[in-house]
């Protein structure tokens, strides 16, 4: 990973244009190809960012001190460097993953293994299917042959909603798996996070533990 502090204005041309007018920001770029820019506030989120497949090309010459990043699509990044205050690169080698809590795990198991109970007709492709960003919990197949990534929490808040559109985000990107529709299952899910899903077209699925379990009723409730 590179970490660039820099005073800097940053343009965006795509479907849309953004403008950032100069200020000192953090430029993050990472082994997958992904660029972001951040300030020193908005928690995790970026100003702006280019997800991957990008390319970076820092000028030379009279463009030296600009950076443009492009997109597969032909979107442009470009980061007009005024002055650099610091510039290094770390070798962070294959992160562990996120190891979740007991209850998230088994969840994970219960469901891959009665992948049925999410409608008739789904077929499990795989548990922890690995992304660019990181692994989907389940990702399957539902009766018409669409694939549907799962996330699952043991309380549905609205990080996960944002987890799972950005795992959607690249798994759409892939031919042999889009169009890839996404459901949010949780034993809680909040009013919050259930708005936002549906509001990406994002099904939400409530699970009851012990009903996974085979102590209770085994059909869950799809909302």
């Amino acid at each position: 990973m590179r970490l660039v502090i820099a005073r800097c204005s940053v343009d965006y041309a795509g479907r849309l244009t953004a403008h950032l007018p100069s200020a000192p920001r953090l430029i993050l770029v990472k082994a997958d190809g992904s660029v972001s820019i951040h300030a020193d506030d908005r928690a995790y989120k970026p100003l702006n960012w280019m997800s991957p497949p990008c390319t970076l090309k820092e000028g030379t010459g009279d463009e030296e001190g600009v950076w443009t990043v492009v997109n597969k699509a032909g979107e442009k990044l470009i980061i007009t460097m005024e002055e650099v205050l610091h510039d290094s690169s770390h070798e962070l080698g294959v992160d562990p993953g996120l190891i979740k809590d007991g209850v998230e795990a088994h969840l994970q198991e219960l469901l891959a293994d009665r992948i049925e109970t999410l409608g008739d007709g789904y077929t499990l492709i795989r548990r922890e299917y690995m992304t660019a960003i990181g692994p989907v919990d389940i990702l399957c197949r539902d009766a018409d042959g669409q694939t549907v990534a799962v996330e699952i929490k043991r309380r549905g808040e609205i990080d996960g909603v944002e987890q799972l559109t950005r795992y959607l985000e690249l798994l759409n990107r892939d031919p042999h798996l889009a169009p890839v529709r996404g459901i949010f299952a949780a034993q809680e899910i909040k009013p919050q996070a259930r708005v936002l899903a549906a509001d990406r077209g994002i099904g939400c699925q409530v699970l009851d533990y012990d009903a996974l379990r085979g102590i209770e009723d085994d059909k869950l409730r799809l909302f």
